[in-house]
């Protein structure tokens, strides 16, 4: 084939030399795809369902019901003046979106083997548009959680509202990039190692309760304390109940911390996610 013919190509696939490289424009190239794979997450979400939209409401509802009965009334735990049904509530929505985009990221290769053996495009489109769709689940469970914080301000609740919770779409951006750079490395290695999935799946179980959900972080001693705040998603729980309620506690050098965490492990998931992609297919 000539010169002339090779140049007249539409698009050409090269190999990648580099670790980090990123194919920002074929992301955008295809974009269309991006939006499609959304539409699809919704479609199959909602397929042959009875209540559809209204179990994002109904899980978190009976979930922070359980944990009041749990946590609140047997185990005693604080929850820092705020109402119950509010606190829990805020931790089970942010713990939702993180897990739930943590486990579609972490499955990314496994899942799509056969669509990604039989077509080309950028890998990485799949996990982000799973944790866009996510946002919508999010999104529904955010608008019960104003719903209960209008009521409880009605009926008198100590809540007070502050600057910080202007930082609220910059703390999703982070639990999404979290998610998302955890979830590529998680994939990188359950490729090829199937029984991490579990280990993975228990692990998430076990993560969630080095995470302020359930409790404030007032309530640990110092002995331990120290290593929650370890936890990159620390300060973000804990900013977005402070700028809500104004209890807990605002810490900007936290969410410095987190925010550095966050970019060294997605400079690092890119590397490892692009040096999979090469030559998966070969074990999958």
């Amino acid at each position: 084939m000539s010169q002339t013919a090779e140049e007249n190509w539409p698009i050409v696939i090269r190999p990648k030399r580099k670790w980090l490289d990123v194919d920002l424009k074929g992301l955008w190239r295809y974009r269309d795809l991006y939006v499609m794979y959304i539409k699809r997450d919704f479609i199959t979400l909602y397929k042959q369902t009875i209540l559809g939209p209204l179990w994002f409401l109904i899980q978190p509802l009976f979930t922070t019901i359980v944990y009041m009965f749990i946590f609140g009334n047997l185990a005693g735990i604080s929850t820092d003046g705020v109402p119950q049904p509010l606190f829990y509530m805020s931790g089970i929505m942010l713990w939702g979106y993180f897990s739930e985009s943590f486990t579609l990221c972490s499955n990314v290769f496994v899942s799509n083997a056969g669509l990604f053996g039989k077509v080309y495009f950028p890998r990485l489109i799949v996990p982000l548009s799973g944790i866009t769709s996510n946002l919508f689940k999010m999104g529904i469970q955010l608008a019960m959680f104003i719903a209960m914080y209008v009521y409880f301000a009605i009926k008198g609740a100590n809540l007070a509202i502050n600057w910080s919770l202007y930082l609220f779409p910059l703390l999703v951006l982070m639990i999404a990039f979290h998610a998302l750079s955890w979830g590529l490395i998680i994939s990188s290695l359950t490729y090829k190692y199937r029984d991490l999935v579990q280990l993975v799946g228990f692990g998430l179980q076990l993560f969630m309760y080095a995470t302020p959900v359930v409790y404030p972080l007032s309530v640990m001693s110092e002995k331990y304390k120290v290593f929650i705040e370890l936890n990159p998603l620390t300060p973000i729980f804990e900013t977005f109940r402070y700028g809500c309620t104004g209890c807990g506690s605002f810490n900007m050098g936290g969410l410095f911390y987190s925010a550095i965490f966050m970019i060294i492990t997605l400079f690092f998931s890119v590397i490892v996610f692009n040096r999979v992609e090469r030559n998966f297919m070969d074990t999958v």
